[in-house]
């Protein structure tokens, strides 16, 4: 579904029982929100899950420029106001853990609880540099050049050469990712910088960190 939120169009799905609790799913950079595709049935016996697409990705609007967290955030924020939802439990990955951040920093109000998944609260310089890169190859060569660096990046050896058509999806997902909406994206990441404010978060908060996680390791 199609749904109208801070001066965007987003697209959403929405699963499980109404009058469950809600739940919503945010996606990593260079995704969509059929990422969560492998856990949202059982997500759905207990919430009423909303996954959307984030800004820049999959069927949402895409706009030209940088974006920011409190930006993201804000679209979460909206995207709930949208859907009637007054509060609800946030699960991010990466950068959807990056904007659960922001979500919990600049609208405490919609939370009651978040969980951050292999996602970082601030950038080094070395960090930062790696996506001015990568933003230049989006543009200048399609994001298809972007595909296979990403899988192996994001996935470890064992993973690559047993489950082939999961990672077939995956690479769908990225080289279908706008090239604009990644680098709004991109730029957000290059800017973030929540670390010296997590402890102003008022509500449940689970961290999970993979040991052969690259980027955010624990």
């Amino acid at each position: 579904m199609k749904s109208q939120a801070n001066g965007i169009t987003f697209n959403c799905r929405i699963d499980g029982a109404e009058g469950a609790p809600w739940l919503m799913l945010s996606n990593s950079l260079a995704t969509n929100l059929s990422m969560w595709d492998g856990q949202t049935a059982d997500f759905a016996q207990h919430y009423r899950v909303l996954r959307y697409d984030q800004r820049g990705h999959g069927a949402s609007d895409a706009p030209a420029g940088d974006y920011d967290f409190d930006m993201l955030a804000d679209d979460a924020a909206a995207l709930m106001q949208a859907h009637g939802i007054e509060a609800c439990h946030f699960l991010g990955l990466s950068m959807g853990g990056m904007t659960a951040m922001g979500l919990g920093l600049n609208h405490p109000e919609r939370v009651r609880s978040l969980t951050i998944c292999n996602s970082r609260a601030d950038v080094t310089p070395e960090f930062r540099q790696i996506f001015d890169a990568r933003i230049a190859i989006a543009f200048d060569q399609g994001m298809e050049a972007l595909v296979e660096t990403t899988v192996e990046r994001w996935f470890t050896e064992n993973l690559r050469a047993t489950e082939p058509a999961f990672l077939d999806d995956v690479r769908d997902m990225v080289r279908t990712t706008p090239p604009e909406g990644y680098a709004g994206c991109a730029r957000a990441v290059q800017s973030l910088d929540y670390m010296a404010r997590l402890k102003a978060i008022d509500k449940p908060v689970l961290f999970i960190a993979g040991a052969q996680d690259i980027a955010t390791p624990p």
